[in-house]
């Protein structure tokens, strides 16, 4: 045991003196309720300069300065005199307020409760505290966290014991920040929570995504679109050139053929299932039409993005940096009524390029939903290719052509500039004009 005094065995508890019970009139009672109130205060009064006075001689032992310690007697009237006796405007004493903020602070703060910091970690998920670094992390925030709290207590209890006067020149001396004020406009109370909980649940329940069905369902479009096209020119350069009109011809029959293909496997398959009772498992029956629409988005987007890896594939035929799969166009040059040309002509052949995006675009657009075949109905797919790869596709192929034709034009170019005055009339007025001057023989020659 030690013999020195601690800040527990010196703090008395406080007695207040008990209620007087008499019968008196109400203003007796009034009186005496104001006399009781002055003596309570005065206990308290004299409660709080024993503490700090009990405080002081603590802290002056402990730093080995007892003998610098004022006499009890004389220290004990100094805070009667600035403390309670005189009015508060008297503790605008820079002296005396910093000397009593000092035995405020020297009492002990009581500590964060480590349930109140258990809690917190409780609220952060587990990946986010996997490993060395983060475990270090959390403990430097922790520690802030109790930095925090010891700070605001002590300023708190600091704010109540004593009142800060109005003094410019002690503001300059206390470094503290003002306490921070509550946040306006905002609501911290958890009134969502029952409606995020609310919302889950049925989420839960018509989150259609998560049915079996929806699984097989994308069983079959992998397996009958992974490695499947409705159009393939990657093999047309080695047949050698090809016209316009039959590489319309081979589009569209390819297109027809793809179609049936899906219809007789793929969408047999998808039928063949919802034949089926298991297919509807769970399904309640004010359910169904949503669910089936659940089942028509993910059968539109399995058939888009069949069109549209399709659609990426024939543009990437024509890139002009690589030629090695570039379609050959058989183009005839032609000489009719004195003038000279392609044929087909530049702007065909750009057609007929651009036709087979449209062609793709139009494949499989009448195929008709699940809940139109459970009911009878005559509803379809969204299948239609989306209008930004459209267009893509055809600005890109635009550009690949005007690129890739700079040759055959440059081809025509010469021709024109070498034989041209043959065909548009130069050689024949040049002849008129010569036998018009009637030469001689030897310039006939």
């Amino acid at each position: 045991t030690s013999s020195k005094r601690t800040l527990r065995t010196l703090f008395r508890p406080a007695a207040l003196p008990p209620p007087v019970i008499s019968e008196s009139s109400p203003s007796q009672k009034k009186l005496l309720a104001y006399h009781r109130g002055k003596e309570q205060q005065e206990i308290i009064n004299q409660l709080l300069i024993d503490r700090a006075l009990d405080v002081y001689y603590i802290t002056m032992e402990e730093t080995d300065e007892r003998d610098a310690a004022l006499p009890i007697t004389e220290l004990r009237s100094t805070v009667r005199k600035y403390f309670f006796i005189k009015p508060l405007k008297i503790l605008s004493f820079q002296a005396d307020y910093l000397f009593l903020k000092k035995c405020v602070q020297s009492n002990p703060m009581i500590p964060i409760q480590q349930q109140w910091l258990r809690s917190m970690l409780a609220m952060v998920p587990q990946s986010l505290m996997e490993g060395r670094e983060r475990q270090l992390l959390t403990e430097e925030l922790l520690k802030e966290i109790v930095k925090d709290y010891e700070m605001s207590m002590q300023r708190c209890v600091l704010r109540r014991a004593l009142i800060k006067p109005d003094i410019k020149e002690l503001d300059k001396l206390e470094d503290e920040a003002p306490l921070p004020s509550l946040p306006l406009g905002l609501d911290f109370s958890r009134t969502w929570h029952d409606s995020y909980i609310k919302a889950k649940k049925r989420i839960t329940s018509t989150l259609y995504i998560l049915h079996p069905t929806m699984k097989t369902l994308l069983d079959f479009g992998y397996t009958a679109f992974f490695n499947f096209l409705v159009v393939d020119f990657s093999g047309c350069r080695l047949k050698g050139p090809v016209d316009c009109k039959s590489f319309k011809t081979d589009a569209s029959l390819s297109c027809s053929k793809a179609e049936d293909e899906i219809m007789n496997t793929w969408y047999q398959r998808v039928v063949g299932l919802f034949t089926q009772s298991e297919a509807l498992d769970g399904v309640k029956l004010d359910q169904l039409e949503s669910f089936c629409n659940c089942v028509a988005v993910l059968l539109s987007n399995q058939l888009k993005e069949l069109l549209q890896r399709t659609t990426e594939v024939f543009v990437k035929l024509f890139d002009p940096e690589d030629r090695s799969r570039l379609p050959i166009f058989k183009m005839d040059l032609t000489f009719d009524e004195n003038r000279m040309e392609f044929y087909p002509s530049l702007q065909d052949l750009e057609e007929t390029i651009l036709f087979v995006v449209d062609c793709i675009g139009q494949t499989l657009q009448n195929i008709q939903t699940v809940h139109a075949l459970l009911t009878g109905g005559t509803a379809t797919l969204d299948t239609e290719l989306p209008a930004h790869t459209a267009q893509w596709a055809k600005s890109t192929l635009k550009k690949s052509i005007r690129d890739n034709l700079e040759g055959p034009k440059e081809h025509f170019k010469g021709y024109v500039e070498s034989y041209g005055w043959l065909v548009d009339g130069t050689a024949e007025e040049r002849i008129k004009r010569f036998v018009a001057e009637q030469p001689s023989f030897d310039e006939y020659t």
